[in-house]
């Protein structure tokens, strides 16, 4: 993300079906450029995975590619760390509402343990719903 973001490119779909790790070596390697751009502007079109967007994307507001794309990895984090992902409703709707507010369970891991406070607080500011503040 760091080299994408460096040349101005950001991803705009990253999610964990389109990330792919070799334990063997170690090496993690993103796939699926499909909605990729390489830009220096605000971005107008609405895409990618729902339970993935950034607030400002699922307000139909211009954003800047990357922090989106740091929102996007706030998610997978969670989903990583936690099993589930940090956003969920019953429809669409409710799921922007939630992704909006930035309204997700205080993180704990499978077996109900609190993630560790560095995690919480990673977490905490990759899921910050202002994209200024947004690490």
């Amino acid at each position: 993300m760091s080299y994408m973001h460096e040349k101005q490119c950001c991803h705009r779909d990253l999610k964990p079906d389109n990330i792919i790790y070799q334990p063997e070596t170690g090496i993690v390697k993103i796939i699926d450029f499909g909605f990729a751009i390489c830009s220096s502007e605000k971005l107008k079109v609405f895409c990618g995975t729902p339970s993935y967007m950034a607030p400002e994307i699922v307000q139909q507001k211009e954003y800047n590619g990357q922090a989106a794309d740091m929102w996007a990895c706030g998610v997978i984090m969670y989903y990583i760390l936690v099993g589930i992902l940090p956003f969920k409703s019953g429809d669409e709707r409710g799921l922007f509402r939630k992704i909006e507010k930035a309204e997700y369970p205080i993180p704990v891991n499978a077996e109900g343990k609190r993630l560790s406070v560095e995690a919480r607080d990673l977490i905490r500011q990759l899921l910050q719903p202002n994209p200024n503040l947004r690490i």
